[in-house]
């Protein structure tokens, strides 16, 4: 539940869902059938798929090889981008000495890498970390670009 909340704080765009199972058979015509037949070719091994459709962007929620991921697609059927949960430990030793020093107290639950597909939107930051941060009843959303910048994203509580 985590995952799609800090999903949704990335990307805010989503509103109404359809589901596909792990055969990738789709249960409505929400999903276009360009991002449907390009999520699969990409995403072969991909496991309990489940799609979110807003007016701008499609988007795949969907277990690749035991880890949590996402897969955004816009209206025409290109790939805009992916999102993957990742341990604390993937983060940078250094940005997390700093996020200590910066947020002390808080301790980091929760992170995910975006990855941008520059190609697409060559002014996109090509990877950017957004990690969840408690500290009791606080709880905010750190924006860490791959250079090791901290930045508040959102607060949460």
């Amino acid at each position: 539940m985590k995952k799609l909340f800090i999903t949704a704080a990335i990307a805010t765009m989503f509103s109404a869902s359809v589901f596909a199972d792990g055969t990738r058979k789709v249960h409505t015509v929400t999903v276009s059938y360009t991002v449907v037949n390009k999520f699969t070719a990409n995403f072969p091994t991909a496991k309990d798929i489940t799609w979110t459709v807003d007016n701008n962007y499609q988007r795949a929620d969907f277990v690749l090889e035991g880890v949590q991921t996402s897969a955004f697609y816009d209206r025409s059927g290109d790939f805009v981008a992916i999102t993957e949960d990742i341990t604390a430990k993937a983060v940078p030793v250094a940005t997390l000495s700093e996020i200590n020093e910066q947020y002390k107290g808080y301790t980091v639950d929760h992170v995910i890498v975006l990855q941008n597909n520059t190609e697409l939107n060559p002014e996109a930051e090509p990877t950017i970390y957004f990690a969840d941060i408690k500290n009791g009843e606080k709880e905010a959303l750190l924006r860490i670009t791959a250079e090791g910048h901290i930045e508040l994203y959102k607060e949460v509580k």
